[in-house]
């Protein structure tokens, strides 16, 4: 083999594996955010997982009718974007779910959680993008609180109507319905490929032990700290009751 020859199977090589390369140290850096952060970060994002959710139910982009639908709710503000070659972001945010078998009862404590993957947000623009996921049915809510879970292949997600007239039926059959915010609206969104991890750090400073998910939205572990306590109330009096 010639020396340019060499030298230009080298190039093509580098130029297929350095994507997945940067995709990879993006996958496994993003969620240093959440192991830096403290209890004083853990709970300025239940903080502002609060407000994002006041604006959503004090608007018609997210339907109501959709919204009591419901099992779950997972609300992330503010996940980053950035890029180096590929796109990337990642962010923290919360999750409740309806206490009972039967997701029919008043909203659980917050478990903390952190997403990632190589395209979120790359659909809506803009650096800062605010997310809600809204989990639809028990196989949902397993997949998720199985942890790890890859948007698309564990859990089906597809974006979720908009419009105070969008019509029930539209909702299908899907586990997880996805919303984001760009220039102030919610509007479907696409996060399929996306990763939910939970946060166990940030579930252990804020509850004081180890915890799973599943032991604070589904086990009843937990109390609502104060600092989670505007989200559920929240979720209490705008998302009373549950509906098939």
């Amino acid at each position: 083999m010639s020396q340019i020859t060499y030298q230009n199977t080298l190039e093509s090589i580098g130029k297929k594996i350095l994507p997945c390369f940067l995709i990879c140290l993006l996958m496994i850096t993003l969620p240093l955010s959440a192991w830096a952060a403290d209890k004083e970060k853990d709970e300025e994002t239940l903080k502002n997982a609060a407000t994002v959710f006041e604006g959503i139910v004090s608007g018609s982009d997210v339907p109501a009718s959709v919204l009591a639908k419901a099992n779950c709710v997972i609300i992330l503000p503010g996940v980053k974007k950035f890029g180096f070659g590929v796109g990337g972001s990642g962010g923290r945010g919360a999750m409740s779910c309806r206490a009972g078998e039967k997701f029919d009862r008043q909203w659980s404590a917050p478990a903390m959680y952190s997403i990632g993957g190589a395209s979120i947000g790359l659909q809506v623009g803009g650096s800062s993008t605010d997310f809600l996921l809204l989990v639809m049915n028990p196989k949902g809510v397993d997949a998720i609180l199985a942890d790890k879970t890859k948007l698309g292949s564990d859990a089906t997600a597809t974006a979720g109507p908009s419009g105070a007239t969008a019509a029930s039926s539209s909702v299908g059959g899907s586990d997880v319905l996805t919303y984001g915010r760009a220039k102030g609206l919610f509007a479907g969104v696409s996060l399929e490929g996306a990763t939910l991890h939970q946060d166990k750090d940030a579930n252990k400073r804020l509850y004081g032990k180890d915890l799973s998910a599943g032991d604070i939205v589904r086990g009843n572990a937990v109390k609502t700290t104060p600092a989670g306590q505007p989200l559920v109330s929240l979720l209490d009096s705008k998302v009373p009751k549950h509906t098939n």
